[in-house]
């Protein structure tokens, strides 16, 4: 059981026998009566965000969750095939189950798989990930103003804002996280 004190974003907790994560924590100190916590928390099961509050102390159950890393195979049909490297055991999740971070998965990347009582729920990319571009407009010349960026597309279909500098074919590292550009990888 974690206590109200406990609470951090990406806690995993299970309410009504359903596993979410905690995606936001706030914890309010009102002038009068008693402190309690805000949070939001995503389901691991469909992705719904709900709000809920907590009294200062009360306890909430901890979900029957592991992550397991897995290398990303193929996908086909709205489905993403991952195996485990030692046991060589294959499983498939659905896009939706993975959601807006399917377009930083590259083949052969290795991913966390998020379990729920022994069935796979969702999966995390590592935070930084290193993409080629393969298509962005040439830089304008003369256009030499602080922080000049433009679009450019990744080999997973992404698209990202990279400086002006960045041609096709740089490879370049992302944060996952927020979708942004981090730097410039040396070939």
């Amino acid at each position: 059981m974690y206590e109200t004190n406990e609470f951090r974003k990406g806690l995993r907790i299970e309410i009504d026998g359903h596993p979410y994560i905690m995606v936001e924590n706030q914890f309010v100190k009102p002038g009068k009566g008693q402190a309690f916590n805000r949070v939001k928390i995503k389901s691991l099961l469909n992705g719904n965000v709900i709000e809920r509050t907590y009294k200062s102390g009360e306890k909430v159950a901890k979900a029957d969750v592991s992550d397991q890393t897995m290398q990303f195979l193929y996908e086909e049909g709205g489905i993403y095939h991952f195996m485990d490297e030692k046991t060589f055991e294959q499983i498939g999740l659905q896009k939706d189950q993975i959601g807006d971070l399917a377009k930083w998965i590259q083949e052969g990347m290795k991913v966390d798989i998020c379990l729920y009582q022994g069935e796979a729920v969702s999966c995390a990319p590592p935070n930084f990930v290193t993409l080629e571009i393969t298509y962005c407009e040439p830089a304008v010349r003369g256009d030499t103003a602080t922080n000049v960026t433009k679009e450019a597309t990744v080999s997973t279909g992404a698209t990202i804002q990279v400086p002006a500098f960045i041609q096709e074919g740089d490879k370049v590292r992302i944060d996952t996280r927020t979708g942004s550009y981090m730097d410039r990888v040396n070939k």
